[in-house]
């Protein structure tokens, strides 16, 4: 059979808990996903070949050599570039084709643009690689009653638990507060595989999907997935009436100030050092560097440069990645020094 826009989501609409009532509700809805990378590139796709009406994403990251094996969406010459994961997402995702409306952002997430970046969008999807930018996610879930879906991957398997505020739990009952520091696992000291990313992201998806066709439907618990061992394990976890964001109604993440300048980036060996919010002449940056850097890159967006021996990308909103170090001092005297 000759593949048609009419008949293009047969299958799915087959489903008869899908139909084609969840395939209308599906192509009127708008979903904003943080994080392009493993699990987001997963999510993304699923959910553009599913037929969302609008996807909104951001990833603040570049494509690196050692995404390729579990990140879905780039390809060798992303990496060769260091394309922004944003960008190559685009561009994979246009290639599907179809109804869903894309719109990407190659820009750090936090409290000063989140609220913008996700508005008019039905539900929030979790694609990220630390617990405070989850933090924040919930925080704007619970106090704009929107739901959303946790996920978490790391080394063989990882988290899914579909949140829908003043419903269930959210986020805050199951952790009511972020560990210390340097007490999760992370990439670095646990690895990841593919089959565990494809596995959870799958799962987060389908719970995505859930939410936007049958909100009332969709299972509230905290879903495990081990990709290695074969096992999938649930738990129902129960509302905390003391909870701080949906209990007290306290957003601390989402309120607060400027956050810190810093962030070490998973597995990368690479610092983000935030800027002042103030848009970066690229061209003039460029200009200013060369008696400085080894090396000067103008590469659309962003700019890169060879500085003390590191490689230093800097996007227009005045955030860099610097590479080379996981030390947040080192990497911020690079920035004060040369791109302050």
């Amino acid at each position: 059979m000759t593949t048609t826009p009419d008949n293009r989501f047969d299958r799915q609409t087959r489903f008869a808990p899908f139909g084609t009532a969840g395939q209308a509700k599906l192509e009127q809805a708008s979903v904003f996903l943080l994080g392009a990378g493993a699990l987001g590139g997963v999510i993304a796709q699923s959910l553009v070949r599913s037929g969302v009406g609008r996807l909104v994403f951001a990833d603040r990251d570049s494509v690196d050599w050692t995404n390729l094996p579990r990140q879905v969406l780039f390809e060798d010459r992303h990496a060769a570039a260091s394309t922004p994961k944003a960008w190559a997402a685009l561009e994979a995702l246009e290639r599907i084709g179809g109804p869903t409306r894309l719109e990407a952002h190659a820009t750090h997430v936090d409290a000063d643009n989140l609220v913008e970046l996700s508005a008019g969008c039905d539900v929030l999807l979790d694609g990220s690689d630390n617990l405070e930018t989850r933090y924040l996610l919930n925080d704007l879930a619970v106090k704009s009653d929107r739901p959303w879906v946790y996920a978490g991957v790391i080394g063989g398997g990882g988290l899914v638990m579909p949140i829908r505020p003043n419903v269930g739990p959210c986020l805050r009952c199951l952790f009511p507060e972020p560990p210390p520091p340097g007490t999760l696992e992370t990439c670095d000291t646990s690895g990841v595989l593919m089959p565990a990313v494809g596995s959870v992201a799958s799962l987060a998806a389908g719970m995505a999907l859930r939410l936007l066709v049958d909100p009332a439907g969709t299972p509230l618990r905290l879903m495990e997935i081990d990709a290695w061992h074969g096992e999938l394990r649930t738990l129902s976890i129960p509302r905390h009436p003391e909870c701080p964001a949906c209990g007290k109604r306290t957003f601390p993440f989402l309120e607060a100030p400027l956050s810190e300048r810093t962030l070490t980036l998973c597995g990368r060996n690479t610092v983000q050092v935030r800027g002042q919010g103030v848009e970066v002449d690229l061209d003039a940056m460029a200009r200013r560097l060369a008696q400085a850097a080894s090396r000067v890159e103008r590469l659309g967006p962003l700019l890169r440069a060879e500085l003390d021996g590191h490689r230093v990308t800097l996007f227009r909103d005045g955030r860099a990645l610097i590479e080379g170090t996981e030390d947040r001092g080192t990497a911020l005297a690079i920035y004060d020094r040369f791109l302050a």
